[in-house]
């Protein structure tokens, strides 16, 4: 069996990418109704969730390019954190049933490209290079 390991800094790229477009498109869902309006989502939005719609757009956003990836990654990983606790776990213990699982393995995606980094495909490696 070949070596896996050397390609572990690629799909650590494609793990970043697909979970930042994935995260990204909760904030669409808010803030533009795309691909279609967030399912229980109050129009307009409160403050709160305004906040973190633009959190998962821009994050998501830097996080899918590889750019300031740990700083970014930490927020959207604080975000999720909050708002599992906010909005999941005051619905009972088990993530299945008070559905937070997305929020908990956002949280943790994040969490661990903190301090992954970005994978070799990305804006931050690439300017890292340069310089």
């Amino acid at each position: 069996m070949p070596n896996l390991a050397v390609w572990a800094p690629r799909v650590l790229s494609l793990l970043r990418v697909v979970a930042a477009l994935l995260f990204m498109e909760h904030g669409l869902m808010k803030l533009f109704h795309f691909p279609a309006a967030q399912p229980g989502a109050p129009d307009p939005l409160p403050t709160l969730l305004l906040a973190a719609a633009w959190i998962e757009v821009v994050g998501g956003g830097l996080i899918a390019l590889g750019l300031f990836t740990r700083a970014a990654a930490f927020i959207c990983s604080g975000q999720m954190a909050a708002a599992y606790f906010m909005a999941h776990g005051s619905q009972g213990f088990w993530p299945a049933l008070n559905g937070g699982e997305a929020a908990i393995l956002f949280c943790f995606i994040f969490l661990y490209l903190v301090f992954a980094g970005p994978g070799v495909w990305s804006l931050d490696t690439a300017v890292r290079k340069r310089t």
